[in-house]
């Protein structure tokens, strides 16, 4: 592990001295590289310096130990039982920043919600899960942007899609994909008796232009009439835009904004991503199972968690966490369950590294 870091650590200095090269100014490309991989590496040799500076103060403390005066011997001992729980603790870090990444990490996410089976309190709860994540992201300081929405006759989404932007944003919220289910009396139920809906959600990092490559004579572009819901007309004007990919058969339609040119930007955002998602997914299949280990199948029939509105309770079925906090964590925050899914798949993948500390 440490001959590792110490090359990290080198890759790093290097970096450093190219990105002080005033002559980097005129390629703007090799220096968007440079400063990117240098922000990637930050964290681990930060961390790795913290390490080396406790491995120099514990030698040193060993030493005085040693010390025929019997009060600088006894300082060293305190600072020793100060010293050695410190370096535990940064060795763990060191070993979750050591573990492969997930590329997608630190993309941005495009957020897709649709209604199951459960008809009007499924898409009620489309929308409610809609709004627990934007307030998440809101918290963290993310910017989110509806993408495009599908109403519901009776109040919520058949189907909503947002982007949500920020620092590592698919890090935190690639856990979430999966089948939501709830269960609660609807309004509408005389004899107070509980129903059962789900909810899908997926979570596909943006894809940019550099990722997926998609040819212009590949895409059928259609324009047509937004409509409403139960499709009344609100637009006079043939805004709407559907696009299909035809080598993968792939459809996006988007008729939220009054420009064309505006829903035909949301809707090749979400074809790109949508593409980078099912060659990620054909990827995995051919070449290895392995973050499909770590991270759950993300399969959209995959049933990840449970909301029981009459006991306030949630569950999720993945990591065996239950909380009565339901209505806190309807409004957002979901913290604690986060970390929970986050701690429980990096031990996960220490195991799989092999490190007896998981």
């Amino acid at each position: 592990m440490f001959d590792k870091l110490g090359a990290v650590e080198n890759r790093f200095l290097e970096i450093e001295s190219k990105l002080s090269d005033p002559s980097l100014a005129d390629r703007p490309d090799e220096f968007r590289r440079l400063s990117k991989e240098h922000s990637s590496l930050q964290e681990i040799v930060d961390e790795y310096r913290i390490y080396k500076k406790l491995k120099s103060d514990i030698s040193s403390n060993k030493e005085m130990l040693a010390e025929s005066d019997d009060e600088i011997s006894a300082m060293a001992k305190e600072e020793l039982k100060e010293l050695e729980p410190q370096l535990e603790v940064s060795t763990k870090k060191l070993q979750l920043l050591l573990l492969p990444q997930d590329p997608n990490d630190q993309k941005n996410i495009l957020l897709e919600i649709r209604a199951g089976a459960g008809g009007e309190e499924a898409a009620l709860f489309a929308g409610e899960m809609y709004r627990l994540y934007q307030k998440f992201a809101e918290r963290q300081g993310w910017r989110v942007e509806l993408i495009s929405a599908s109403q519901a006759e009776k109040g919520g989404f058949k189907e909503i899609i947002g982007m949500i932007e920020g620092n590592k944003v698919y890090s935190r919220l690639k856990y979430e994909a999966g089948v939501h289910r709830v269960q609660r009396v609807p309004e509408t139920e005389a004899m107070g008796r509980v129903h059962t809906s789900t909810i899908t959600v997926a979570i596909l990092p943006e894809a940019e232009e550099v990722d997926v490559k998609i040819n212009q004579v590949d895409l059928r572009i259609d324009v047509y009439r937004s409509s409403g819901a139960g499709g009344q007309s609100v637009n006079t004007t043939d805004s709407a835009v559907r696009i299909t990919h035809i080598p993968t058969g792939v459809v996006v339609a988007c008729q939220d904004e009054r420009s064309q040119l505006k829903n035909k930007e949301k809707a090749m955002k979400i074809l790109r991503s949508r593409i980078l998602e099912a060659e990620q997914e054909r990827a995995a299949k051919e070449h290895s199972d392995t973050r499909r280990e770590m991270v759950g199948t993300g399969d959209r029939s995959e049933r990840i968690r449970t909301y029981n509105f009459p006991q306030g309770r949630l569950t999720d079925h993945r990591i065996g966490y239950t909380t009565h906090g339901l209505p806190d964590i309807m409004e957002g925050h979901v913290e604690a369950l986060f970390d929970a899914l986050q701690t429980h798949y990096q031990a996960e993948s220490l195991k799989k590294a092999g490190y007896a500390q998981a």
